[in-house]
């Protein structure tokens, strides 16, 4: 085997692999595409709540969940989750839905491949606020889709949960993706932004 022909097997097997980078992040002056960009590209959330549990009643409670705004390449911008009540933050919605939603690029490879910490500004993150509400019907049968085509494991947890599906109904959007402090997209601002392109 030629050397040249070894180097090209050696960028195939190690070369880039994380699909974040096989998408181009929008400009970071085009806040409400690089919010939509994230919320696509992660596949699961910390999400605060009011804690209603002894002994930090009335204090912020945070959790991971599995979220998706669509299969992959299908952002709707909305954030849907696979709960039940047995949960404990899911606990806390039923008492107060309000809740708040984080979601960073370092939950990809795309931070550390271009070498930025997770807080560094660069490795662009999102805080959404607004509440958690049931969804049935069709949206229902989006938001199973949505969720299970990204979260297969789903499908065989136990169905003694009552397990329901819910979204995030967003009442603001703030964006950290470069220096200068946190910006702030309105609902309608983020629902409007285009779906982002894959690079050529």
């Amino acid at each position: 085997m030629s050397s040249s022909l070894r180097l090209v097997l050696l960028f195939l097997l190690l070369g880039p692999s994380s699909s974040a980078c096989r998408f181009r992040i929008p400009p970071h002056e085009q806040v409400a595409r690089v919010a939509r960009f994230i919320a696509h590209r992660c596949d699961w959330t910390s999400m605060a709540t009011i804690s209603t549990r002894s002994p930090v009643v009335g204090q912020p409670f945070s959790n991971v969940f599995s979220v998706s705004d669509g299969p992959p390449g299908t952002s709707t911008g909305v954030p849907y989750m696979y709960l039940t009540r047995m949960e404990i933050s899911v606990q806390d919605l039923q008492v107060n839905p309000q809740a708040s939603l984080s979601m960073s690029l370092a939950q990809t490879d795309y931070c550390r491949q271009q070498g930025f910490d997770p807080q560094s500004p660069l490795c662009a993150h999102i805080i959404l606020s607004g509440s958690v509400l049931e969804v049935n019907g069709t949206e229902a049968e989006f938001a199973k889709k949505a969720l299970f085509t990204r979260h297969p494991e789903m499908i065989d947890w136990p169905v003694d949960h009552s397990w329901f599906f819910a979204k995030f109904n967003i009442t603001q959007v703030w964006v950290l993706d470069y220096f200068g402090g946190v910006k702030t997209v309105s609902p309608e601002e983020y629902y409007q932004a285009a779906p982002h392109r894959k690079s050529l």
